[in-house]
Formats: structure tokens, C-alpha cells, sequence
């Protein structure tokens, strides 16, 4: 095998790595928050494995054609969460609120092909200036960081910080952090890939295996509505489809973000495409039961941190993680992994997202009314964030998810302060 292959081959292993460390926390999440069994969690899991590594495949050939992962979108899974917890406090029962979800992403993904194919781009493209760009990957980054922070401290798992697990996790971080920085050639371009298998038989060493192993059987992949059989709460569906609008700006930020680092401007027809195929696998992903999707705007520090940028290792990493769930074993061992590893590792990758949204400021003089422009949206989009859920509780139950959710008020919010003439203020008052 040539160097060139064996580079091709290993950078691959490592996108499927990044694949399915940003994938495995989330089913586990959410299957857990509808009381799931551990073998529809394991058929869920299989499933995820399955749909996001088709979608990978299609978009990075028929759809924006950049090796940008198409995984399981933060904003949805925060939505859904959310609307858990209220149903949770409503007293609506699970199926009942399963079933809405369900149907609600359905009707959202539908919607999202059709404006897509309407040319929606065009509109989201005016509305996402630079400073809208910057807030959306500065509360994207705050949101992620913080779930994984959580995670390689233990919390998430435990209730509380663990210190043990909380040392292996900064030990990794300090690791996948120095190969980035310092390490040179191979040794740098793969430091996400030797961070998780270190971290993972470092745990298995220090803690013994993460998790049981469950095998899923075909019915557990295969199972439709495992949320609940269709149903139609009116407020739960209008919060759906407007998600499933908003959600759309991750195509768009991950896109105007991804242009520069590879040199290559996007046509009209290329914004269609992909986000027709986004709203495809949105809508696929509601009798399916999963978390919608939509490119990862991650995987813009993922390949700012590896250096890797052609298509090719992508494709090898995208249709390994497909074969993962087609063959049930493979699914069923990989969904051990220690998620305090995966988030540790994902920590490192995920701050580059700030940097990206630093990116869009260049050339952007700081006075009063700019900073004003960037600060307030941020720092309320980053307030609601850190308030509980039950401080919305009083709130209408069909608004709690869109204004208990920080990142979205932010992104609404930078949206209308855009629509201000900020250039010819700033002329007046010169």
C-alpha cells in the first residue's frame, strides 16, 4: 500500500471516529429521556449509525459535495429534550408526546424540502450577515462545549463531577490539545483518532468496560414510532416545523463557513441540493424515531484541527460507519465507547468553532453600535442557556421550547437587530 493510501485509509478511520463520537451521545440521550428499553436504545443506535452515514455519502455526492459530516442536528436534539421535559411537567403521557414529535419532524422535513426547492437559500443567504454568522457559532459552540463538558466530567452520567473520570478526561484533553499544537505531520493530522482509542483503553484499564454490550436484533433496527404511535398535539407540531425552519440555518452557516477554507464558492443549485436532501433525511428521521439532521458546522474545526481536507478519507469514513449499522455486532460494541472519552476528545475539536466565528468579524470595526450588535444577542442567547428549564414553566407550553432555547432567541434576535440601517446611522452621526 502506497503512503498516499495508507494516509487515505487511516485519515478515514479517523472521520469515522469523529462520526461516532458526535453520534452515539445522542441516541443514548434521548432513548433514555423516553424511558426506552436497552435493546430499542441499541436498535436506535444501529439506525443512527445506518442513516447518518447514507446521508454523509449522498450529500458529499450529489448534494454541497464538501466532506462535511450530515449528522443528527444540536438544535434539534436540544428541542427534543426540551419538549420531554415538558411534557414531563404537563403530565402529557410519553407515547402521547412521542408520537407528536414524530409526526411534527415529518411535516418539518417536508417543509424544508419544498422551501429548498423554492430557493429558500436566497432569503436565509440575505438574512445571515456576518455578524449573524458569528452569534450562531458562538452560541453553537457555548451550547456544545457545555454538553460536552458535562460529559467528560462525569456529570451527565452521574449526577455529579467524578473526579477520577473527570482526570482521564483532562489528561485527554491536554493530549489530543498538544499533538494538535505541536505535533508534526501524521502525528497532528490524526490526534482525534489517537485521543479516543488512548482514552477508550485507558478507561477500560482504569474503570473496567464503559457500558454493557447489547446487541440489537433486526425488529429493534428496523422498528417505526418507537416514540409512540402517531398523534397530533397542535402545539408540539408547531414547534416541530418551526424548528425544522430554524434548523435550516445550520445548513446555511455550515456552508458560508466551509466556502473559505476550501476555496470554492457555492452555486444557487448547490445550496438547493443540499438542503432538499437535509429536509429529506429530516423528514425520514420521524418514523424512524431519530434526531433530524443537517451538516455539522463541527466539522469545520474537525478539519481545521486535522488538515486533512480532501473528500476521499471522508467517503471511506462515511461508508464504514454505514457498514457499522448494517451488521448489528458492530453497532452493538462501538455503542460502549466511554462517553466521557468521546466528549473529552470532541472538547478539543469543538473550540475551533470559535475561531470560525472570530473569522467573520475580520474587518469589522469595534465601536459602540458593533458591539452592541454582537453582545446583546450573545449574552442573552447565553443567559437563557444557562436558566433551568422549569424558570419557562409559566410560559405557554408551545413557546417553551423556541424561547427556553438560548441559541435560537440569539440567532432570532442578531436577525432583527440586522434588519437595522447600522451604516448609515453610523454616517449620520459621523
Amino acid at each position: 500500500m502506497s503512503r498516499h493510501a495508507f494516509v487515505n485509509v487511516v485519515a478515514g478511520i479517523q472521520w469515522l471516529g469523529f462520526m461516532f463520537a458526535n453520534t452515539v451521545v445522542i441516541p443514548l440521550s434521548v432513548g433514555t429521556a423516553f424511558h426506552q428499553t436497552p435493546e430499542a436504545i441499541a436498535g436506535a443506535m444501529a439506525r443512527s449509525f445506518l442513516i447518518t452515514g447514507l446521508a454523509c455519502l449522498i450529500q458529499v455526492f450529489f448534494g454541497h459535495r464538501f466532506p462535511l459530516m450530515e449528522g443528527q442536528s444540536g438544535m434539534w436534539w436540544g428541542v427534543i429534550l426540551g419538549l420531554v421535559q415538558l411534557g414531563t411537567a404537563s403530565g402529557i403521557p410519553m407515547v402521547m408526546l412521542g408520537g407528536s414529535v414524530s409526526v411534527g419532524i415529518f411535516l418539518g422535513g417536508l417543509v424544508v424540502m419544498v422551501c429548498g426547492a423554492l430557493g429558500m437559500h436566497r432569503v436565509l443567504n440575505r438574512l445571515f450577515t456576518p455578524v449573524v454568522m458569528a452569534v450562531l457559532l458562538f452560541l453553537l459552540a457555548a451550547q456544545l462545549i457545555d454538553i460536552f463538558f458535562k460529559g467528560m466530567m462525569g456529570v451527565s452520567q452521574y449526577g455529579h463531577i467524578q473526579s477520577p473520570v473527570a482526570l482521564l478526561s483532562i489528561g485527554l484533553v491536554v493530549l489530543v490539545s498538544a499533538l494538535t499544537i505541536w505535533g508534526r505531520g501524521l502525528l497532528s493530522n490524526f490526534s482525534i483518532l489517537i485521543g479516543l482509542a488512548t482514552g477508550w483503553i485507558a478507561y477500560v484499564l482504569q474503570f473496567g468496560a464503559g457500558t454493557a454490550m447489547v446487541q440489537p436484533k433486526w425488529q429493534d433496527i428496523a422498528q417505526a414510532f418507537s416514540w409512540g404511535a402517531p398523534h397530533f398535539q397542535r402545539g408540539i407540531l408547531v414547534t416541530c416545523m418551526v424548528t425544522a425552519l430554524l434548523n435550516t440555518t445550520n445548513t446555511v452557516a455550515t456552508l458560508r463557513a466551509a466556502e473559505p477554507l476550501f476555496h470554492q464558492p457555492l452555486s444557487a443549485s448547490d445550496y438547493q441540493r443540499s438542503l432538499v436532501l437535509s429536509g429529506l433525511f429530516t423528514a425520514v428521521s420521524g418514523p424512524l424515531t431519530l434526531v433530524p439532521y443537517a451538516p455539522y458546522t463541527s466539522s469545520i474545526g474537525f478539519l481545521r484541527t486535522t488538515r486533512l481536507f480532501s473528500r476521499t478519507p471522508f467517503i471511506i469514513g462515511a461508508a464504514m460507519f454505514t457498514l457499522f449499522g448494517f451488521i448489528p455486532p458492530l453497532s452493538g460494541f462501538f455503542s460502549t465507547l466511554p462517553i466521557s472519552v468521546g466528549d473529552a476528545v470532541l472538547f478539543v475539536a469543538y473550540l475551533q468553532l470559535f475561531g470560525s466565528a472570530l473569522n467573520n468579524l475580520d474587518g469589522l470595526t469595534f465601536d459602540f453600535r458593533s458591539i452592541f450588535r454582537i453582545a446583546l444577542p450573545i449574552l442573552v442567547g447565553l443567559a437563557i442557556q444557562s436558566m433551568p428549564s422549569d424558570d419557562f414553566s409559566t410560559l405557554p407550553g408551545y413557546v417553551q421550547p423556541l424561547l427556553g432555547n438560548g441559541m435560537l432567541m440569539g440567532i432570532l434576535l442578531s436577525i432583527v437587530l440586522e434588519t437595522f440601517p447600522w451604516e448609515k446611522m453610523k454616517q449620520a452621526s459621523a
